[in-house]
């Protein structure tokens, strides 16, 4: 697999602070905006502010409505319900249709749900592209690398709609970083218990990166896609492992082993 390093884009894992401090500064200077003149969105044609699901899914629709070229989608905080898969199936089916590519990231997690799996078979044969990673920076959608959508931080209710070319490169080259690292959707073996061993060694080391860093459970559980009960079974088999008695023990051991 080649290595995509565009120029100005950092690597990975250092992204995903980037991205996080970059959507501040982009709330940042909506606020301002918003104060400066109360009651209107501060829609110039590069940068607008989304208050609620009702307003973003529109924006998103209106996007994609327009769509002419490449749908990029990344799609973290594990598998959607299948409902959701459903409902989405054939919206993709129509872009793939109409000569529009389609390529969405998923976390490892996806994997290992049936309906996932289900609607990535079917995407697939339409002509979509689907690869996972351990984990991935926040959800986002770039469309025709024009137009892209973030979330605000920590808060799923509210998000940016970014039209300024210098912004919306910088997250397509982040997209594409990330999809050079991460690997093919696989439909085989089907059982999940089979396929564990090709994503378990991902996972688990990207739980010790993060415990280490000191992130919470909860904050580790969301960057992985999993469970919170989940993420502690993880975490017994990865202390299980290192001969470790409890966190703290797991914690100064990882630590000597990335010193060494």
């Amino acid at each position: 697999m080649r290595e995509h390093t565009p120029t100005g884009v950092p690597a990975l894992p250092g992204l995903t602070s980037t991205l996080v401090e970059l959507s501040r500064r982009l709330d940042a200077q909506v606020r301002e905006v918003v104060a400066a003149a109360p009651g209107h969105h501060p829609d110039d044609g590069t940068l607008v502010h989304l208050e609620g699901l009702p307003e973003i899914n529109q924006a998103i629709r209106r996007a994609v409505d327009r769509a002419r070229k490449e749908i990029l989608t990344a799609q973290p905080d594990g598998p959607r319900t299948k409902s959701v898969l459903t409902g989405a199936l054939e919206t993709v089916r129509a872009q793939l249709d109409a000569g529009i590519a389609n390529r969405t990231l998923y976390q490892h997690s996806a994997r290992f749900d049936e309906a996932t799996k289900e609607y990535v078979r079917q995407v697939s044969g339409y002509g979509a592209e689907v690869r996972t990673l351990p984990e991935f920076f926040e959800r986002l959608i770039v469309v025709d690398a024009t137009t892209a959508f973030i979330p605000k931080p920590c808060d799923r209710t509210r998000a940016l709609q970014i039209r300024e070319p210098s912004v919306v490169r910088f997250l397509t080259d982040a997209f594409e970083r990330s999809w050079d690292r991460a690997e093919a959707f696989p439909f085989v073996p089907a059982r999940s218990a089979d396929a564990a061993p090709e994503v378990i060694p991902d996972l688990h080391e990207s739980i010790k990166r993060l415990l280490v860093a000191g992130h919470s459970d909860r904050a580790i559980a969301r960057r992985l896609g999993i469970s919170e009960r989940s993420l502690q079974n993880h975490v017994g088999r990865i202390k299980a492992h290192y001969g470790a008695e409890n966190r703290l023990q797991l914690g100064y051991l990882l630590g000597r082993r990335d010193a060494a």
